[in-house]
């Protein structure tokens, strides 16, 4: 029996493995959720912004009460974006 710690990494695995096969089936995908992120990081409430904005644009769809999996998504864009910055 898998404890709840294990369950939840399963979890976050499996949607993790779902989002890499729409990203590599359709590498627009990446490009549009950077250029929607880059349009709308400084916005008041930008993680939810951007959460919808990628949902309604691409075949990602970041539901209303998000995963760790959604959550580690929308971090990674910021990350990407801040080295973005960096490299300016």
């Amino acid at each position: 029996m898998s404890t709840p710690v294990e369950s939840r990494q399963a979890k976050v695995i499996d949607e993790l493995r779902v989002f890499i096969k729409k990203v590599l089936s359709d590498p627009t995908i990446a490009v549009k959720s950077i250029d929607i992120a880059r349009k709308l990081r400084t916005e008041a409430d930008a993680d939810e912004l951007i959460a919808r904005e990628i949902s309604a644009n691409t075949t990602i769809r970041i539901p209303e009460k998000w995963s760790e999996a959604d959550r580690m998504f929308l971090d990674i864009i910021h990350e990407v974006l801040d080295d973005e910055e960096a490299l300016y």
